[in-house]
């Protein structure tokens, strides 16, 4: 006879439910104002209890970001490249949970689901290839009259707070995020209110991925809250309003943004995700330098 007490049946065995947390400086807090919302499937069923964020977590995020920002913009063009290649690599041992988010989130079959975590892991690879090509790209050698070499070259703007697509959960997401950070910016998303929940199992990928505390924060909530503080921080050096639907919170917020002299990138009305993603989302986030060399020295 066993003295082994018999296994509990699996119909009786507690599911482990998942805390639905913000990303900020590597490390997953709780809202500091301690509310959450219901987020929902795309069916109405209940799905998870989501943080939301408020000013004050948003304020913690500019500080992370800053932080981050240093060591990362210092890094490598060749290392930024490798650690986005690490995201793609990591994402595609979770497929099949960044799937089950997606079709949950967004109310689409199986296949189609799996296209956009495929195309959203392709373009983490995308852009991880343009990290130690975007000097040739962007910048120039210009003739100049007289004993001079003369350079232009792209650097990283700074802070960028961004927010995400509402209606794409992940691919949208990361074509959002990925062009911020390649060239070396540090960026604050806001995810999608509706659909938060695939960006919060990226946030996951993020901090396993080699990816430096502070690169990339991630909150969940209202952007009609939390963007007119970015928008107008002072420590905040571009804003991304791709995700924002109402026309005149965009105008609110460009203006807001145009106290402290923040880059801006409106809102996209129709956007297709899947598309090619060009030179533009890169090409807004970085400036331009100048150098002057005398010839021979």
């Amino acid at each position: 006879m066993s003295d082994h007490s018999p296994a509990t049946p699996a119909s009786e065995r507690l599911e482990v439910r998942k805390t639905y947390k913000l990303f900020v400086g590597g490390a997953f807090p709780r809202s500091e104002s301690g509310r959450t919302y219901e987020v929902t499937t795309a069916g109405g069923v209940f799905l998870a209890n989501a943080a939301m964020a408020s000013r004050k977590d948003a304020r913690d995020a500019v500080l992370a970001a800053r932080k981050g920002f240093g060591a990362w913009s210092a890094a490598t063009a060749y290392n930024r490249g490798q650690v986005l290649y690490r995201i793609a690599e990591v994402m595609e041992g979770r497929r099949a949970q960044f799937t089950a988010d997606v079709r949950e989130a967004e109310g689409i079959d199986e296949s189609a689901a799996e296209a956009q975590v495929d195309a959203a892991i392709d373009r983490w690879v995308w852009y991880a290839g343009w990290a130690d090509k975007l000097a040739q790209a962007l910048g120039s050698a210009n003739p100049v009259a007289g004993p001079y070499f003369n350079f232009s070259v792209p650097e990283p703007t700074g802070v960028v707070a961004a927010v995400a697509p509402q209606d794409s959960s992940l691919l949208g997401l990361v074509s959002v995020v990925a062009p911020i950070i390649v060239s070396g910016n540090a960026a604050i998303v806001i995810a999608s209110t509706k659909r938060p929940v695939p960006a919060i199992s990226l946030t996951e990928v993020l901090a396993t991925s080699d990816v430096p505390s502070g690169v990339v924060n991630v909150l969940t909530g209202d952007a009609a809250e939390m963007m007119p503080w970015l928008a107008s921080h002072g420590d905040v050096n571009a804003v991304d309003l791709t995700g924002i639907t109402d026309p005149e919170l965009a105008t609110s917020l460009e203006r807001d943004a145009a106290g402290t002299v923040k880059r801006v990138l409106r809102p996209t009305a129709t956007a297709d995700w899947s598309g090619d993603p060009g030179l533009s989302r890169l090409r807004a986030f970085v400036e331009t330098k100048t150098v002057w060399h005398p010839m021979g020295v």
